[in-house]
């Protein structure tokens, strides 16, 4: 299993939005604003960063859950930083504070959960359930 984690492990991932993270491309009529789903792929990836240094041999981590607030619009251009912090774990699964930060303003925040899964075992599991 994965080496500890400290309380407070932290990463980062950031993004510029384009068209393509918007509502708008998602439905024509919907505003050109930055996407909850981008938000929270973007907060998942952070809570990536904060896991893997900890990772040994084939061990990832997937999201188990998520709880997040949108709390504010961010339009084409925007720079977004999300950033994870280890909260607390439990066995195999961790709980990350995760925020999303525009050029102005947090936009958003929440928790992420993640357990640590060998990708060898995983693939095994999901190759038996396809049978």
């Amino acid at each position: 299993m994965a080496k500890p984690i400290p309380i407070g492990a932290r990463g980062e991932a950031r993004e510029t939005v384009e068209f393509k993270h918007t509502l708008t491309w998602h439905h024509p009529e919907l505003p050109p604003v930055y996407s909850t789903p981008d938000m929270i792929r973007l907060m998942e990836t952070a809570a990536f960063h904060a896991l893997q240094p900890y990772c040994e041999g084939d061990e990832i981590t997937v999201g188990t859950s998520i709880h997040i607030e949108h709390r504010a619009a961010s339009g084409i251009g925007a720079h977004i930083e999300a950033v994870a912090a280890l909260e607390s774990f439990d066995g195999r699964f961790y709980t990350l504070r995760v925020t999303a930060r525009d050029d102005v303003q947090e936009i958003g925040r929440g928790t992420v959960g993640r357990a640590v899964v060998s990708i060898g075992k995983f693939a095994k599991k999901m190759e038996n359930r396809s049978q």
